[in-house]
């Protein structure tokens, strides 16, 4: 907008100097003429002027001027080579009026298709009041063609220079933000995990934004420090009056004791559920963790085969080396423990667990099984807390509850379907951190 406002002021500022350059050279030229008119005898006009411009010996130039009687004491006529014996019409004295110094001036088309610019006076040239009427004419189409010439340099001009501006500020503000770029893979490091702070070298300006990083990083760190103290000395604090409580059930004995002791261990597991979810979300919104998923798929594999012998559970190996998951390890360990031990319980003879990359930022780890499965209405009562399909089975109803809170508080996403097995599978899809676990 700077250069489209100051071009124009250019353009116009060149326009109006022109404009009197060339009124000028009119007058100059018509004071020239003047001064070169006599009358001769007989009251006849004479002279040869030379105005000095070979403009005015050319045929058809667009320069020209005359000089006519403008008395009736008067006669002849003189005209510059270029004129000729042709003759340019005169605009009305209504029309164009002298001014106070009794000259005027008016646009009219010429000889050969030009505009031209009249500047015209009329001058008694002697005591017998013998008057002449002088008028020089200049191609007007030149100044605007020259004008015009001017606009379209100015703007090839201008346009260079904007071009250039733009690729200047371009630059600057690259390098300028390069800092802020820096700062942006050091948040990125800290967020997958290969770092814990903001390192590197920054400007002052970017100095501060480091700093006040940092510190919001160490805070996040000391909430879940605290959170995590906090939920250790809940645990410890309702760990001994539940283990009074299963004393208790197994002194009265009978089937009293029994529900009272079933009621305990649910008392627990409900209260590891709840403290298990206070620190799951402390750490989502905290500090970042990372937690291979190979090594720990392939340790809970070995774990749930001994405890189920009669199973033949298969774990993909081809999952990637680098697949990490972006959390901690013992919630991972927890949501797949708790998938594999539903498949162990529901299975007939197959289990088949495995882990792909679904995305760059996710990660999916499905578990299958060849047990009868689940339909719509029991996926949904399976995933309520403390609801069981079947009492027969051991287990507190706890298990995808579990699973499906935690993934919640990972922001990922719980789905089930039918196994190729034949019976259900179990796919959980996180959140994946970039890079390598050893990054």
């Amino acid at each position: 907008m700077a250069l489209v406002v100051a071009g124009g002021l250019i353009s116009k500022l060149y326009e109006q100097t022109a404009a009197r350059g060339f009124e000028e050279l009119l007058t100059a030229q018509l004071y020239n003429l003047v001064n070169s008119v006599g009358i001769g005898q007989n009251g006849s006009l004479s002279g040869s002027p030379d105005l000095g411009d070979l403009r005015y010996v050319q045929p058809l130039s667009g320069w020209y001027w005359e000089v006519l009687p403008a008395s009736e004491n008067t006669r002849g006529r003189l005209s510059s080579g270029s004129l000729g014996i042709l003759s340019i019409p005169e605009v009305p004295t209504a029309e164009a009026p002298f001014d106070p110094a009794y000259r005027r001036t008016y646009e009219i088309p010429g000889l050969d298709g030009e505009t031209l610019k009249v500047l015209e006076t009329e001058v008694v040239l002697d005591a017998q009041n013998h008057a002449a009427r002088f008028r020089v004419m200049g191609n007007a189409s030149v100044l605007a063609a020259d004008m015009a010439q001017f606009d379209r340099t100015l703007v090839l001009y201008l346009g260079v220079v904007g071009l250039g501006t733009v690729l200047v500020n371009v630059l600057a503000i690259l390098f300028g933000l390069r800092p802020l770029g820096e700062v942006r893979r050091a948040l990125s490091r800290v967020r997958t995990g290969r770092a814990e702070r903001l390192t590197g070298q920054f400007p002052s300006e970017i100095e501060p934004l480091a700093v006040e990083l940092n510190a919001l990083i160490d805070n996040n760190r000391r909430i879940v420090e605290r959170s995590r103290t906090q939920v250790g000395n809940l645990a410890h604090s309702l760990k001994t009056p539940i283990a009074v409580l299963v004393n208790e059930a197994e002194a009265v004995g009978g089937e009293r004791g029994r529900i009272i002791a079933d009621q305990s261990e649910r008392m627990r597991q409900q209260v590891q559920h709840y403290l298990d979810r206070a620190r799951v979300a402390a750490q989502s919104e905290g500090a970042v963790f990372r937690a291979p998923v190979q090594p720990v798929l392939e340790r809970l594999a070995r774990v749930i085969a001994k405890l189920n012998p009669h199973l033949a559970l298969t774990f993909d190996a081809a999952a990637p080396r680098d697949l990490v998951f972006a959390g901690e390890q013992q919630d991972l360990e927890e949501m797949v423990g708790n998938l594999l031990e539903n498949a162990g319980k529901w299975a007939r003879g197959q289990v088949r667990l495995s882990a792909v990359a679904s995305s760059p930022e996710r990660l999916a780890i499905v578990v299958e099984d060849d047990g009868p499965g689940l339909s719509e209405a029991e996926i949904a009562v399976a995933t309520k807390r403390g609801r069981r399909l079947d009492e027969a089975v051991p287990g507190s109803g706890l298990g995808l509850s579990i699973v499906s809170d935690m993934v919640a508080e990972y922001r990922g996403s719980l789905g089930f379907g039918r196994s190729a097995l034949g019976g259900l599978r179990a796919e959980i899809a996180l959140p994946r951190a970039l890079g390598s676990f050893a990054a």
